[in-house]
């Protein structure tokens, strides 16, 4: 009887066995499904093979990395592209923005946003939006507020998520005057609150209200 092993493998190979386009919808399926292993060392066989690697694949494994919580493999292939030869396109700083937001990693997250800014592709919300949400999980309100800033005047409107990731940064930073007013901006462009910043304003009052119990002891 064949090792159950060597069957898993040879099950793998066979429902993954692509060249060109279809081997980005086999790296991306293993990403989607928290595999970014299995995705890399897919797309480390396409370089190894004579089919012809192209910036959609990088990005898929960039992806599939930061899928992973691999924000350093995600950077490292996003460097590989950048050397290759090939061009990066906005789903390319996409992809390395959101794998910094979910590793944490602000710092490089806004180094990634200001080199799009620099490059002549088309600004992005998604990719601001992501930058605005890992400063926030980084504890930088501050640069949260300085990036949603930014998006008028390139022309992007702010989403959900920018204002959400922006709302969020700001309590965090016990910002509330602040946050209350990204919150009446986001009421104002008739978006969806998250359930945690829709609470903003009753939290804030009750904040208020204990510190002027505390002021009247």
């Amino acid at each position: 009887m064949q090792p159950q092993a060597s069957i898993m493998g040879s099950a793998r190979h066979q429902v993954f066995e692509p060249s060109g386009s279809s081997a980005s919808a086999a790296v991306k399926k293993y990403g989607d499904n928290r595999q970014w292993s299995a995705a890399l060392e897919l797309f480390r066989d396409e370089l190894r093979s004579s089919v012809q690697v192209g910036t959609t694949l990088y990005n898929v494994a960039i992806s599939a990395c930061g899928k992973g919580r691999q924000w350093q493999q995600a950077l490292s292939l996003f460097r590989e592209l950048q050397g290759s030869g090939l061009e990066l396109d906005v789903i390319t700083f996409g992809a390395g923005i959101s794998a910094c937001e979910k590793g944490g990693q602000w710092k490089g997250a806004v180094s990634l946003l200001r080199v799009l800014s620099a490059s002549m592709l088309q600004q992005s919300v998604v990719c601001y939006s992501a930058g605005i949400s890992a400063c926030e999980k980084g504890g930088q309100w501050q640069q949260a507020l300085a990036l949603l800033g930014e998006m008028p005047g390139l022309k992007l409107e702010p989403n959900t998520i920018s204002y959400n990731a922006g709302i969020s940064a700001c309590e965090k930073g016990r910002q509330w005057q602040q946050a209350l007013s990204l919150f009446g901006e986001l009421r104002g462009a008739t978006l969806q609150p998250s359930i945690t910043t829709t609470a903003l304003p009753s939290a804030r009052a009750r904040r208020l209200g204990n510190g002027s119990m505390r002021c009247r002891c």
